[in-house]
């Protein structure tokens, strides 16, 4: 397959429809978890259908002090990337094709959904994510359009868009891609130095204890659903030498719904630790969301939520996130 290189949108509109148009947004300077958007969306167009990537940086999602002008352009290279996972166009117009009229005077605004989380510490950012994707979609006319669940607020407030805007679009999230190690793949993650990297870890060694604490505690709820314990059950199995038994059923019968007490609780000690090494994790946020608005959830939430966290390294900030359901049904 022969990736075709796009500047206009004139030029994708004359392009012949067949099957479902699919299109995954980037920022440029692709990797795998890019690569597997690419891949995602070929599968979901099918052999009849049409996958176009985009590459454009955004001006309008730049605050003060941010790196836009840092933010690597690598064309040539993602080129390749997208043609080798099954793209049918690149599309990389200029700033001056997608916003004519120099920066637009009516924009998207992200309510105060957009003013949670990342929101606060980038004022402004989701504003200006929420036009460009406004923007995008209608130049480029999609079926479907992909977004990573590592951007998870960001894929959140895109589907509300489409929601509530009645965008004729369908959202699709695909799950974070990470390295052996596992950080999280992102553009930025060129930015680490090796003594950075190895700092960095702790983003996902918390989300991944978070994970393990929610994992036991409701593995314990499913445990006292299917075997109901009481302390009389502890003590008779105790009284004939079944220690490792009793333990159980005393876990058992302690087994609460939810937790996300402990689950913030485990995640945090990784990322207290992580202020200790050379150079330190810098916390921005640690948060436990209802995915549908990025709240934080109560103690006694039941459905699904992400566990969500946001820190500087060195000069470098990263995200990155999980998904967690807490609450089964019995």
């Amino acid at each position: 397959m022969t990736t075709t290189l796009l500047r206009t949108a004139d030029e994708l509109h004359a392009r012949a429809r067949v099957g479902r148009r699919a299109v995954v947004m980037t920022m440029g300077a692709l990797h795998e978890g890019h690569a597997t958007l690419i891949r995602s969306a070929r599968e979901i167009a099918g052999a009849d259908g049409e996958v176009v990537v985009t590459v454009f940086v955004n001006p309008l999602q730049f605050g003060a002090g941010e790196d836009l002008d840092r933010y690597p352009r690598t064309l040539d290279a993602d080129l390749k990337i997208a043609e080798q996972s099954g793209a049918d166009v690149v599309f990389a117009p200029a700033v001056e094709e997608v916003y004519p009229g120099g920066a637009p005077q009516v924009r998207i605004t992200a309510g105060p959904m957009g003013e949670r989380l990342e929101g606060a510490s980038r004022p402004g950012h989701f504003d200006g994510m929420l036009t460009v994707v406004a923007k995008l979609l209608h130049l480029t006319r999609p079926d479907i359009a992909l977004y990573g669940q590592k951007d998870a607020q960001q894929l959140a407030l895109i589907r509300r868009m489409v929601r509530d805007l009645n965008f004729g679009v369908e959202i699709v999230g695909v799950p974070t891609v990470r390295e052996d190690d596992g950080l999280a793949l992102s553009s930025r993650n060129r930015y680490l130095s090796a003594e950075e990297r190895r700092t960095a870890l702790a983003l996902s060694g918390a989300l991944f204890a978070g994970g393990d604490r929610h994992a036991a505690q409701e593995a314990l709820r499913a445990r006292a659903r299917e075997v109901p314990a009481t302390r009389a059950r502890a003590e008779a199995l105790s009284a004939i030498g079944e220690s490792r038994a009793a333990a159980d059923a005393h876990a058992v019968a302690k087994a609460s719904p939810g937790g996300p007490a402990a689950v913030r609780a485990a995640a945090r000690l990784v990322l207290d630790e992580a202020l200790r090494l050379d150079p330190p994790l810098v916390l921005d946020y640690l948060a436990l969301v209802d995915p549908s608005d990025f709240t934080e959830i109560e103690d006694d939430f039941t459905g699904e939520a992400v566990l969500a966290v946001a820190a500087r390294v060195g000069t470098t900030r990263l995200i990155d996130n999980i998904p967690l359901t807490f609450g089964a049904a019995s």
